[in-house]
Parts: structure tokens; C-alpha cells; sequence
């Protein structure tokens, strides 16, 4: 019985310092690489939505600040000087 404690004392410090180290590491990525070989399908199809998002994002942005050049652009040439407003009705 005694035999048994002492290996099992023995094998948890051994076992920790295998899994700390590089050899630990290398098969803990390449366990790690085996799991994302299964979802790659899923993960690629992910990154080309989020791509196709991102392009889209981004043209969306570019006509915003074209919009804004042009307005601000119509702003300052208007008659009248800088933030003068266009002849309109007064209601009270």
C-alpha cells in the first residue's frame, strides 16, 4: 500500500514538470491545432462574413465623410457668410 503513495508522491511532481515544459507546450498546440483542423470549415466561413462586413463598413464610412465634405463645403459658400441661415417664414 505504501508502495503505491510513494509512486503516486513520485509521478504528480514528474508529470507537472513534463507539462510545463516545451514538450508539455508542443503537445498542448499541437492538441490544440487538431481541434481548430475539425472547425476550420466553420472558422473560414466566419472570417470571410466578418471580412465582407468590414469592407462593407468601411465604403459605408467613406460615402459618410464625402457627405459631410459636400455639406460642409455647401456651408461656408453660401451667401450670406458662415452659418447664416436661409430665408425662411417666421412663425411665432
Amino acid at each position: 500500500m505504501w508502495q503505491i503513495i510513494f509512486l503516486l508522491v513520485l509521478l504528480i511532481p514528474i508529470l507537472a514538470i513534463i507539462l510545463d515544459s516545451q514538450v508539455g507546450r508542443a503537445l498542448a498546440s499541437r492538441l490544440e491545432r487538431n481541434t481548430l483542423d475539425r472547425s476550420d470549415n466553420i472558422l473560414l466561413e466566419r472570417l470571410g462574413y466578418l471580412e465582407g462586413e468590414v469592407e462593407r463598413l468601411s465604403e459605408e464610412v467613406c460615402r459618410l465623410e464625402e457627405e459631410s465634405r459636400f455639406l460642409h463645403q455647401l456651408l461656408e459658400e453660401r451667401p450670406g457668410g458662415k452659418g447664416a441661415l436661409p430665408p425662411g417664414d417666421d412663425e411665432g
